[in-house]
């Protein structure tokens, strides 16, 4: 099933240098909105964020059928944010989101929905990762600016 990722989660694997791991994690099921896409885009160009190889990622336009909902849900989200959720309760995809209202708006509308801790939780599940470096990857992007629920990956086991 193909998994929309927003910004925020784009955003922390990015800052830490490790989109490689979003690619682990969810292969060819990996994809992002035009919206979001051109927010990560911007924060690399800025240098907010380290410009990082994102090639692989599927990059989806809303369809004319998607702009109505995208524009309901912009009322409440930000742009990237809204149109990943737009064309994932369009599609039948999942959402990947830290945005607590995104997540909520997702639950409503019975959009699967994870995040960051989620794809770090697939990637020790996949054994791709240990939860001693899972844990590291964590602290690293809280250093880099993420406001993660839980301090260690082992909380969420």
């Amino acid at each position: 099933m193909i998994a929309l990722l927003d910004n925020t989660v784009l955003s922390n694997f990015t800052a830490i240098g490790r989109a490689d791991l979003v690619r682990l994690a969810l292969g060819e099921d990996a994809a992002t909105s035009e919206a979001a896409w051109a927010e990560l885009q911007a924060g690399m160009y800025i240098g907010k964020l380290p410009v990082q190889d994102w090639s692989w990622l599927l990059i989806l336009p809303l369809t004319e059928t998607e702009k109505p909902l995208y524009n309901l849900f912009a009322e409440r989200l930000n742009a990237g944010e809204a149109a990943c959720l737009a064309i994932a309760a369009s599609r039948g995809y999942r959402v990947f989101t830290d945005d607590r209202d995104a997540r909520r708006l997702a639950a409503e509308r019975k959009v699967p929905v994870s995040g960051t801790l989620g794809l770090l939780l697939r990637l020790i599940d996949l054994r791709i990762l240990s939860l001693a470096e899972g844990d590291a990857l964590l602290a690293r992007m809280i250093a880099a600016g993420y406001r993660s629920p839980v301090t260690s990956l082992q909380e969420l086991l």
